[in-house]
C-alpha cells in the first residue's frame, strides 16, 4: 500500500509539473490518472518504497541533470562535426562497457543514459556478468577499462548514489 501513495504523490506531483499553471481541471484529471497508474502498477515500479524516503537520492538526480545535459551538449557538437566534415575520421563499433550497478532500474538508467547521448547506442545488458554492450561512433580503444571510463564512469557513479 505504501508503495502506491508513494507512487501516486510521485505521478501527482509530475502531472503538476507538467501542466502548471494548474487549473482545477488539470488537477483533478491529474488525480484521477495518478490513482488509477498507482493501482494499476503501485507493485511493479516501488518494490523498494523505502528508498524514496531518502532525500539525498533526489539531490543526486538535480546533480545527474546538469551533467547529462553538458555530456549531450558535447557529445551533440562532436557528432555535428563529424557530419560537416568528411575529414573527420569515423571508427564505429561495439564495445564492451563493464558496470557495477546490480538494480534493473539503475541498469535501465545507465543504457537509457547511453543511448540518448549521440555516437552512442546501446545494443545489450548482460546484466549476470556486469556488462554493457555499446555502439560508438568512434572507438577510442579495445581495452574494456578504457572504454569504461570513458563512456559510463561520469554517469555510473552519480546512478548508483540515486539507485543502489
Amino acid at each position: 500500500m505504501q508503495s502506491r501513495v508513494i507512487l501516486f504523490i510521485l505521478g501527482f506531483l509530475i502531472w503538476l509539473f507538467l501542466n502548471w499553471p494548474p487549473y482545477w481541471q488539470e488537477i483533478f484529471i491529474g488525480a484521477i490518472v495518478a490513482s488509477f497508474v498507482a493501482y494499476l502498477v503501485g507493485n511493479l515500479f516501488t518494490g523498494r518504497a523505502h528508498l524514496f524516503k531518502h532525500i539525498s537520492r533526489y539531490l543526486w538526480f538535480l546533480y545527474y541533470i546538469p551533467i547529462f545535459i553538458w555530456e549531450c551538449f558535447k557529445a551533440n557538437i562532436d557528432v555535428a562535426i563529424r557530419v560537416i566534415s568528411p575529414h573527420k575520421p569515423l571508427n564505429p563499433g561495439i564495445v564492451k562497457i563493464k558496470t557495477s550497478l546490480k538494480s534493473d532500474t539503475a541498469l535501465t538508467f545507465l543504457a537509457n543514459s547511453i543511448t540518448l547521448t549521440p555516437g552512442t547506442l546501446t545494443v545489450d545488458v548482460d546484466k549476470e556478468n556486469g556488462f554493457l554492450y555499446v555502439h560508438w561512433i568512434d572507438v577510442k580503444s579495445k581495452d574494456i577499462e578504457k572504454n569504461t571510463q570513458i563512456i559510463v564512469r561520469k554517469f555510473e557513479k552519480i546512478l548508483e548514489k540515486i539507485f543502489e
